[in-house]
Formats: structure tokens, sequence, C-alpha cells
């Protein structure tokens, strides 16, 4: 706990980014930024939680080996923390994991053991667990609980925190997206622990089963196909994931995400990972909506992480071309909007609910 405790006091907050487009005066967006943080995501903070929480619970102790089903930024995170602790780890991914992302994790110590599909994932972390007589996290049973959503500097006050001398301090609207489910679960139960008039919304890319579980109740939705923005989007429901918190919810295509952050790296000059376009392109949409009915206010949303992990992929234009995936259309609907403050949706637009 002491160890963790000077981790954080090292740490400085990440930054509020206020972002300026014209024909918008009187809406204001704000971008967190999570990329800065010593991991470089949103999910060094996750991982924080769940090591405090595997602590507390008596699940982790001096020599304990921790492993994580995870092939990302959880596993990169929680690999920074095992070393802070002197505690052995091993992330459980799937073989076809990029090189890249391997040597990030085991260059902070850890042990990567690999599966052949990503559906085997839970079962062999379960099982590595049991046979060195480990600690699981399982990031996505128990992100939503880890978080101490009232407090501890955890994302929602900070947002809260930074947004006080700002023209309009409580937002209309907060953006994320959801993988595990943590982070929507701590906003969503902050801001009516604090009685905040601020909606939830929550950003879903196309491939996953949290946009129809919102929108039929039904737990059981299953996605074959998997999404195609990482960190976000899962092909099941996860028990992490609060539906009755959210306000509203908006499912994103893939293409529009990845036009967004090529947008945007016109705007910040940076490249962000997907997971931030999907975030930006609902938050426009929330502008557009506010600005038509001549609503004025704030909307927030997150930078997940930066995008130099993705150089080979969404900003590469021939793996674009050989996952046929066509951007021109959704940056001219961002150009269009930069520059004129109108929003033109496509045929394939973003879906809504409620509408």
């Amino acid at each position: 706990m002491a160890k963790l405790e000077a981790d954080f006091n090292r740490s400085s907050d990440t930054h509020l980014l206020k972002i300026d487009l014209p024909h918008f005066q009187g809406v204001q967006l704000y971008l967190k930024d999570e990329s800065t943080h010593i991991t470089g995501s949103l999910k060094h903070r996750l991982a924080r939680s769940l090591f405090l929480y595997g602590i507390a619970n008596a699940w982790i102790q001096e020599g304990t080996t921790v492993i994580e089903a995870s092939s990302g930024s959880t596993a990169i995170s929680e690999a920074y923390f095992a070393r802070l602790l002197g505690l052995p780890f091993v992330a459980v991914m799937p073989r076809g994991t990029s090189p890249e992302k391997v040597a990030l994790i085991e260059s902070y110590g850890a042990r990567c053991h690999f599966v052949e599909d990503a559906s085997q994932m839970h079962d062999a972390a379960e099982r590595l667990a049991h046979e060195c007589r480990g600690h699981f996290m399982d990031q996505f049973m128990y992100a939503e609980r880890a978080t101490d959503w009232r407090g501890n500097n955890n994302i929602a006050e900070s947002i809260f925190e930074q947004l006080s001398r700002e023209p309009h301090p409580i937002p209309r609207y907060i953006v994320c997206g959801a993988g595990t489910g943590g982070t929507s679960a701590t906003i969503g139960r902050y801001i009516r622990y604090r009685s905040h008039q601020t909606e939830l919304c929550v950003v879903d890319p196309e491939h996953s089963a949290y946009f129809e579980h919102y929108k039929s109740g039904d737990p059981n939705v299953i996605v074959v196909q998997g999404s195609g923005v990482e960190g976000i989007g899962r092909p099941r429901v996860e028990a992490s994931f609060l539906p009755q918190i959210i306000d509203r919810m908006m499912k994103i295509p893939d293409a529009a995400s990845y036009a967004t952050v090529h947008f945007l790296r016109g705007i910040l000059h940076r490249y962000l990972g997907a997971s931030t376009g999907t975030n930006v392109w609902g938050a426009l949409e929330l502008m557009a909506e506010m600005h038509a009915a001549g609503e004025s206010g704030s909307i927030v949303t997150l930078i997940c992480d930066g995008g130099e992990r993705y150089l080979q992929t969404y900003f590469d234009r021939t793996w674009l071309e050989r996952n046929a995936i066509d951007l021109e259309p959704y940056r001219r609907v961002l150009q269009r909007f930069y520059d004129t403050g109108e929003w033109q949706p496509l045929a394939e637009q973003t879906m809504r609910y409620p509408l």
C-alpha cells in the first residue's frame, strides 16, 4: 500500500485540454488526456485500482503471482505496478498479439503466456492462477467495484475539479467508451453521488455487444466479429458494464473513429488511439445537437491513449486499404463541421438510443 501511495504522490493528475472549435463559442469541448500516465493510457487508473482492491482483499500478498487476461493497455499498466511491488506478473494473450506490445509488457519484467484464440484467454488465466496459487485480476469482473467511485482522485472527481473555474463547470455531457465498463460505472455513480445535472453518454464500436444490450435489455447478446477499436467494445456483455447508470448510448462506425483520430492529428498535432476517435465523434455529434437546440454548456470526453502504438494499423494507408476501410466520407463530415459548424450525417450514420 505504501509503495502504491508513494507512486501516486509522484504522479500529477492528467491534463484537461480545452479544444477551441470555430462556430461553437457557446459549447465548450474538453479532452481529459489519460495518455499522459506513465504507462500511457486510461488503463493506468484501472490497474492501480485493481491492485489496491486485491491487496485490501488479501488476494495479493508478498510474492503472489498476478495474472491478467489482456493483450493491450491493461496488461502494460498492470505489469508496471507488479514491477513496482516486486510481484511476478503473467499476461495471457492471443499468439497474434503485436511484437511491439509483447516487448513493452516484457520490458516491465512480466511474462507473456500465449493462447491460440482470444476466447481461450479467460480460462487459461484462471488455470494458471490455480496452478501457481496466484491471483487472477479479471478486469472484466472487478473493474466497476475496484474503483472508489466517491473519490480517491478517480477520473470523475478529477474532471469536475478541473472544470470548476471554467464557464460551464458542470458539464452537459461526459462521453466515454466501454471496455470493461469500469470507467462508465465510476463516472455514472459519481454524477449521481454528487447530484450533478450531467448526462453520461457511452459510445460503442460497431462490433460490440454493449449497445444492443443497452437497447434491448438482453444480457445474452453475442457479437461474433471482434471490435475494430482496441480498448473498447466486447463480444459479450461483461459483469462490470452497468447500463442502468447510463443516460444514452451511441454506436459509432469504426471508419468514423479512425477518421476522427486523423482529424484530431491536424488539430492537436498528435497521434491518438482509435478509442479516442470514438469518444470524440460522439462528443462532436452532441455539440452539434446542443448548438442546433440553442443550448450552451460543456462536454467532456477522454483521450484514452496515444496513437504511437497504432502506426501500423489506424494510421497506415496499406492497412486501411487491405481491410477495405474508406475514411473519406467521414473526413468530409468532420471537415464540414469544423469549417461551417454543420453536422451532416451519412446514410450509415451513428445509431442512438434513446433517439
